[in-house]
């Protein structure tokens, strides 16, 4: 069992957890994950580790209200206990040697972004944050990143904060004049298809964080497949970050959504 030491909703959607478990705390690095299960009835849920305390013995997770597993999380409270919590999984973040980043992010995926952007300005490079979200209402972790980047640029859809557009259109423009050891694109799907695009386009490249369709966090189950330059690939252990330029994303946005009817079907059954 592990216990919710803190919890903060980020937004209407988004919440916040900080959880007891000292060994992952110790042992964790920026890009890792763990898989979680709410109680004996519950699924995996796969969640990046957003930020961790090796000397509190506590890891931070943040996740979205999205259907019923993440709404049977959500209405647990400070003090409440998760039953299961495992990891760290997945491969760290490779950040070695790299100077000058540029951090696109939509979304929830900031929570991912964040501790990469944290642990690259420690180790002394330069980082660009492009902060996307749909609107003002759901913007997160804006004030975290603005202490760790030399530049952010927020960007909403329908320009309630910041630049009114996309973030690839913000990219497009820093692309013309810079060059990046590396562009991280993290958040939906079909945001990392385009930014991929365009770092093909500017000869950039690109990494990307995929989170697909997870369930033993081992290889084993198969899951979490990708095919990446005509090749099987699995998440959990080959990633979770890949070359953006070799993966197939079409495939890997018709695969997210095969359990969409049996999610809406147990969502509507939730009694919480």
């Amino acid at each position: 069992m592990y216990k919710i030491v803190r919890r903060e909703n980020l937004n209407s959607t988004v919440t916040l957890f900080e959880v007891e478990a000292p060994d992952i705390a110790k042992r964790c690095k920026p890009g890792q994950f763990i898989i979680l299960r709410v109680d004996e009835f519950g699924e995996r849920i796969p969640l990046t580790i957003a930020s961790y305390d090796a000397e509190k013995g506590t890891i931070t997770i943040i996740f979205q209200v999205v259907g019923l597993s993440t709404r049977k999380l959500n209405a647990l409270q400070t003090g409440d206990y998760i039953l299961d919590f495992v990891g760290p999984l997945g491969k760290p973040s490779d950040i070695e040697g790299l100077k000058k980043v540029c951090i696109v992010v939509g979304g929830v995926g900031s929570a991912i972004g964040y501790p990469l952007a944290r642990e690259l300005k420690r180790c002394g490079a330069y980082v660009d944050t492009v902060l996307g979200f749909r609107t003002k209402d759901l913007i997160i972790l804006e004030d975290d990143f603005h202490k760790i980047s030399n530049n952010l640029y927020l960007v909403t859809d329908d320009g309630s904060a910041g630049q009114k557009g996309l973030v690839t259109d913000v990219l497009k423009e820093l692309l013309k004049t810079e060059k990046y050891d590396v562009v991280y694109a993290i958040g939906p799907l079909v945001m990392m298809k385009y930014v991929a695009l365009l770092g093909k386009e500017y000869e950039q490249r690109t990494i990307v964080s995929m989170n697909p369709i997870m369930i033993d966090g081992t290889g084993m189950c198969g899951g979490c497949r990708l095919t990446i330059n005509g090749e099987i690939k699995f998440a959990c252990v080959d990633g979770p970050e890949f070359d953006a330029f070799g993966i197939d994303f079409d495939e890997a946005i018709q695969r997210s959504k095969i359990y969409q009817k049996e999610e809406r079907e147990a969502d509507c059954r939730l009694g919480v």
